[in-house]
């Protein structure tokens, strides 16, 4: 009994890698006669695997998608990396319904663990850290976002109301041909193209409640870049999309040890050119935005280039004398 459970799992090791197995291949695989291998068909279908056979010159079996989830086999290392998945969404999606679900699904996968791999497991402790949420963050909603999937995967027309911030009412209707489903700094985004202002858009996706039903089917536009990365990448630093370069990139002088200044630096350039002076170069959407991030780094400057990046400091510089001037003096407590 114990030998033929163990080729059983062989088989449906070898079925669930999604491809056609002839008798003959399957046999020789496992060191069987065929006849053996139609019997263990024929008892993996009683287990409920939903295997069909393939017509051909010699035939053969394929294991496909069912109705219903029957018995699953994973080698050590597919368990392992199901079970650190699971808990890695289980932490970091806290509080809601996919968390719920993935502890859920944890808890399960560890019951049916061996208790080599279990103990591996119950020492794996994953604390995800969230940064702080914006005051408009809200959750969103599984079912949103399997809809949202789907007329993507259909290519389908896409209506729906949309709701500039969180705190007002998605009374703002779109039409839309849905492209991609994309995550950007913790949040969900849908990429489509906007049939009314003919141009792409990027929707939050915590803000779309779709409209039903559907529109028609529509041929797929080519994204600006090539692909979704570079596009999602170059319009979230202000550019049009072809390109992830920033639309501002300066070169500065800063009185400051390069290695004081690499991990503050994001995705700039630091070159060391001696013990207290470091070359940063630094991209921004705005020129403004760019002087004051490098003004972040409280010590003396020197603007290599462009000119517009010492007009704004400038510019800053006169902003921030003003706004000194304008300070209330401290007043004492009523009485």
């Amino acid at each position: 009994m114990h030998k033929t459970s163990s080729r059983l799992l062989a088989l449906l090791s070898l079925l669930q890698t999604h491809r056609d197995w002839s008798g003959e291949d399957l046999a020789g695989r496992l060191d069987i006669t065929s006849r053996t291998v139609r019997r263990d068909i024929d008892r993996l279908r009683e287990l409920g695997y939903p295997i069909t056979t393939v017509k051909g010159p010699a035939g053969g079996y394929r294991l496909e998608a069912g109705t219903n989830l029957p018995p699953l086999l994973f080698d050590d290392g597919q368990a392992i990396a199901l079970a650190v998945a699971l808990q890695t969404a289980a932490a970091g999606t806290a509080g809601t319904a996919v968390a719920e679900d993935a502890s859920r699904a944890l808890a399960a996968l560890r019951q049916v663990m061996p208790p080599r791999l279990r103990h591996r497991i119950d020492l794996l402790r994953i604390t995800a850290v969230q940064p702080p949420a914006a005051c408009d963050t809200r959750q969103v909603e599984a079912e949103v976002l399997m809809d949202l999937s789907r007329v993507v995967h259909a290519r389908e027309e896409l209506r729906f109301d949309y709701a500039p911030s969180s705190s007002t009412s998605a009374d703002n209707p779109r039409r839309v041909q849905p492209h991609h489903l994309v995550t950007w700094r913790h949040h969900w985004y849908l990429v489509a193209w906007d049939l009314h202002r003919e141009d792409w858009r990027t929707f939050r996706v915590d803000r779309i409640r779709p409209r039903t039903p559907t529109g028609p089917r529509f041929a797929p536009r080519e994204l600006p870049g090539g692909n979704v990365s570079t596009f999602i990448t170059s319009r979230f630093r202000g550019n049009d999309g072809t390109t992830t370069d920033w639309p501002c990139q300066g070169e500065v002088i800063l009185r400051l040890p390069a290695a004081n200044v690499a991990p503050f630096a994001q995705d700039g350039i630091v070159e060391e050119l001696g013990s207290r002076h470091c070359r940063l170069i630094l991209g921004s959407w705005s020129w403004t935005g760019l002087a004051a991030a490098i003004g972040r780094f409280d010590t003396d400057i020197e603007v290599i280039g462009p000119p517009q990046l010492a007009t704004a400091f400038g510019d800053l510089a006169a902003r921030y004398a003003h706004a000194a001037r304008t300070t209330r003096p401290e007043t004492g407590p009523a009485r």
